[in-house]
């Protein structure tokens, strides 16, 4: 995720929860928070149990998040935020506990009452693929998945945030019934992921089991003088285990249901 994306990423964040932006520069943002989105992020707990109880008048923290140093001025002073800060994380988790799943319908640009305009479902999976071992990679990826056909879009929440979207159904329009149920869906997009990781070539797992037995020659140097291993050895030798042993872990943010009248490949060739 670049810092570009993380920087989009809680621009939409805040401004889809009422959070006024203050300042808003290629490097940095400043948020005036919400009551509610102060006690989701800021761990005051006895701050606002205090206030509810003497009926004081609230004030809910501002942040400053800083998403490029170098287009930040010396003068302006907050939270630096990359893909592993714990702030984004914290945010991503609040992100999920707050809209798991959302129901989303297209407002045609010809609707009118002669004649009725089919929406389209589809089902919309936000997910991070976390590539670990000694070190790190996390990816972000939205997936769509067309419920009638089985067709797979990536990309699709940018594509989608591009339309006239509404939460009930427009005047004139009807939604077709899917064919494959969202659980299927959810099913199908985990799959897709799945095979699509077995196909990468991954060097960094080679690389990472590589020094994971450089580490454990080591060991075994270590104690090699004793005829029968102590269970520090085989403690350590766990440890090794836990910190370079490759694994691929595929979590769901948040999704979502959308009736669309617009293909995505229409939304490409308009944008």
């Amino acid at each position: 995720m670049l810092q570009k994306e993380i920087h989009q990423y809680l621009e939409t964040f805040f401004k889809e929860n009422d959070c006024a932006i203050e300042d808003n520069s290629p490097g940095h943002l400043t948020i005036q928070l919400t009551i509610d989105m102060d006690k989701e992020l800021m761990n005051r707990p006895f701050y606002w149990t205090y206030l509810e109880k003497t009926g004081g008048i609230p004030n809910p923290m501002k942040l400053t998040f800083i998403t490029d140093q170098e287009k930040t001025p010396d003068n302006i002073k907050g939270e630096v935020i990359h893909f592993g800060a714990p702030r984004l994380h914290q945010i991503f988790n609040v992100t999920k506990k707050l809209s798991a799943n959302i129901r989303l319908y297209e407002i045609p640009s010809k609707a009118d009452s002669t004649q009725q305009i089919p929406l389209h479902p589809w089902l919309m999976l936000n997910v991070k693929i976390s590539y670990r071992c000694d070190r790190k990679k996390d990816l972000i990826k939205s997936i769509g998945l067309n419920l009638i056909n089985g067709s797979l879009f990536e990309d699709f929440y940018e594509k989608a945030e591009t339309l006239n979207l509404q939460p009930t159904i427009p005047d004139y329009c009807f939604t077709i019934s899917p064919i494959i149920k969202p659980m299927s869906g959810i099913k199908r997009i985990e799959n897709h992921l799945i095979n699509e990781v077995k196909k990468e070539d991954h060097p960094w797992a080679e690389d990472a089991i590589n020094r994971w037995n450089e580490d454990l020659q080591l060991l075994d140097h270590f104690y090699e003088d004793h005829s029968e291993k102590p269970e520090t050895y085989e403690i350590e030798k766990e440890a090794l285990k836990d910190q370079y042993e490759p694994v691929v872990n595929i979590d769901i943010i948040n999704g979502g249901l959308y009736y669309l009248n617009t293909h995505p490949y229409n939304i490409i060739e308009r944008g």
